[in-house]
């Protein structure tokens, strides 16, 4: 995928993402997601805030984190999802389509991965179902293997080959590990819930 590829694929997932959220009801969206912690409404904020989030903002929830990225991303996510309806949330995911803005220090490789992946976060545990475009997750799970903060998968999936059989990706070596690309996708993120789709693990 090129440059503008990857920005087309990110507008039309988030469009996804609202058109599903829309549809939720209050229980859903107070469900929990597959992000240890946060709800379905937590993880939809997430994804809605990310062009919009400014360093300063970034820097301050840095500070109070006490310089973590784990806990600055979750305490920015709790307070801002604690004071956004869901329609709010569903304006700002398709108010989104066409703005070229990352997150600070965002890449956009990490964009694409992540609005993919908590969309499955969302989709999954509320029975939804969400297809990964086969490109997108491509490149998703190419990020994931070459990164390691915070998922270091090459870490934990070292002595496993991981091999997609339905569409052209395989990477690691030892142990077979195949399935659909997204549900390579979300073990590559750390998720549990598509182990029983994939075999040799």
């Amino acid at each position: 995928m090129d440059h503008n590829d990857k920005w087309l694929a990110i507008d039309a997932e988030r469009a996804r993402l609202a058109d599903l959220f829309a549809t939720l009801t209050d229980v859903e969206r107070a469900a929990p997601s597959l992000c240890d912690g946060w709800t379905i409404h937590d993880v939809a904020t997430h994804v809605a805030l990310a062009p919009y989030v400014r360093f300063g903002t970034v820097l301050k929830a840095a500070v109070k984190a006490r310089g973590s990225f784990n806990r600055m991303v979750h305490d920015l996510t709790k307070r801002e999802a604690a004071r956004r309806s869901a329609a709010e949330v569903t304006a700002m995911l398709r108010d989104a389509a066409g703005l070229r803005r990352l997150a600070p220090r965002q890449t956009l490789d990490n964009a694409l991965m992540d609005v993919h992946v908590h969309a499955q976060d969302i989709a999954m545990p509320l029975g939804r179902r969400l297809v990964m475009p086969a490109e997108a997750a491509v490149a998703s799970a190419d990020h994931l293997w070459e990164i390691g903060f915070p998922f270091h998968a090459r870490k934990r999936l070292a002595g496993h080959r991981l091999i997609a059989t339905d569409a052209d990706w395989a990477a690691g070596s030892g142990a077979e590990i195949r399935g659909p690309i997204q549900a390579l996708v979300m073990l590559l993120a750390g998720r549990t819930a598509t182990i029983p789709q994939l075999t040799g693990i």
